[in-house]
């Protein structure tokens, strides 16, 4: 296939990875360099804080096979720090000196952990979890820790939090809300999580601030709240979120959007010529919400990785995906499909949430904006299809009608 003869990729997570494959499936054959900081190939995020952290496995799921990458000639270039981006000379600088001229550039650079801007938040031993190497060294701390301490009640505090007690660990979490989860869910759905983890033996520290982390150069070894409550721990996770990496992309000129990602299009192609971003760091304009729209889950990064490779290769197609995540703790499953607005879309609930078995909907004007499952699996196409219809849907037809034949 005719295109550009030479495609560089800065990141090596599962956007750059994706895009790279697909490539490959749309039949170029010209030069193809993956750009990566990790020692690691390519891997998917979501068993870093499930199946690797619980002590199920050791291996994350890998983007592709070890022999894929020589197998169709793509450039694999592991532990290459990024520094400079010359778009007039259509160049990328590294570290250690190489230079990686492009005819195309993919920007999939991803997330880094946040870190708390507090006394003691840079000592020796304070755990954040974005690697697997992150993963890997946190599972040992806590199969041998006492007392755990998570800052952050999100997806990755949550998740960890649940691993830690698999291990036997005893375990803080402090959440600045009074609810986990309830930016994202609201406070009807946080609460199944609250008590979920309180059944399971979490302590709580909710509506709570952290304005030290406490320790020495030996390492940390609690927190202090703003009460002057002091929460100790053998370990202290701090997971309270993760920040687009666009410093590359920012001393570049490229335009960045107010949810801190870079500015891009329907088709993910950003302002300067032949550059294009994806994944985490991708502020798309999104023709589905008319606005633009930063999502930082596995689907996608996975999915407009594979989708940009037809717009690297001249196509200019948008991108329609529908936000998707799963998230496992304890017994409990689910998966969102969707973009609710938690404080002015209607909730619906199908099922009893005391049971821990229900369907989750929210609704705008008659349309379903998200849908979440909750220990329920026999209704995932039609929840998709419900989600990307936008068809006028009635709370009392979510509660107790047949979602196949309401998605049909």
């Amino acid at each position: 296939m005719a295109g550009p003869e030479r495609i560089v990729i800065i990141g090596g997570g599962l956007a750059g990875a994706s895009a790279a494959g697909a490539l490959r499936e749309h039949g170029y054959e010209g030069g193809l360099e993956l750009l990566t900081e990790e020692a690691h190939r390519p891997y998917e995020l979501p068993p870093l804080s499930k199946g690797v952290l619980l002590g199920d496995t050791d291996e994350p799921d890998w983007v592709h096979s070890e022999d894929f990458y020589a197998d169709h000639d793509i450039d694999l270039r592991l532990g290459v720090t990024t520094t400079r981006i010359e778009l007039g000379a259509r160049l990328v600088l590294d570290a250690d000196g190489g230079e990686h001229p492009y005819d195309r550039l993919l920007l999939a650079t991803g997330s880094g952990p946040r870190m708390l801007p507090v006394p003691g938040g840079d000592l020796p031993g304070v755990h954040t979890l974005r690697t697997l190497d992150d993963s890997l060294a946190l599972r040992g701390e806590f199969r041998s820790a006492e007392r755990v301490v998570i800052v952050g009640g999100g997806w990755i505090g949550t998740e960890a939090a649940a691993a830690a007690r698999k291990h036997g660990a005893e375990v803080t979490v402090v959440e600045q809300a009074n609810a986990p989860l309830c930016d994202v869910l609201g406070d009807e759905i946080a609460e199944v999580f609250r008590t979920l983890h309180a059944d399971h033996g979490v302590d709580w520290r909710l509506g709570s601030k952290v304005t030290e982390v406490l320790g020495d150069a030996n390492g940390a070894r609690g927190v202090r709240l703003a009460g002057g409550e002091e929460v100790t721990g053998d370990v202290v996770l701090v997971a309270v979120g993760a920040s687009p990496r666009v410093e590359l992309a920012h001393a570049a000129g490229l335009e960045l959007a107010d949810n801190g990602g870079v500015c891009v299009d329907a088709a993910l192609r950003s302002a300067a010529p032949d550059v294009y971003a994806v994944g985490d760091i991708a502020a798309q304009f999104h023709p589905r919400y008319g606005r633009r729209v930063r999502v930082e889950h596995w689907a996608n990064a996975k999915n407009q990785g594979a989708h940009v490779a037809a717009n690297l290769l001249g196509a200019h197609e948008p991108y329609l995906g529908v936000p998707y995540f799963f998230s496992d703790q304890y017994d409990l499953g689910c998966e969102y499909r969707g973009l609710a607005d938690v404080d002015t879309d209607e909730l619906v609930i199908r099922g009893e949430t005391s049971t821990r078995e229900f369907i989750a909907f929210w609704l705008r004007h008659g349309v379903v904006t998200a849908a979440m499952n909750v220990n329920s699996w026999d209704y995932g196409d039609a929840l998709k299809a419900l989600v990307a219809a936008e068809t006028q849907v009635t709370p009392a037809d979510l509660r107790s009608a047949d979602l196949n034949a309401l998605a049909s």
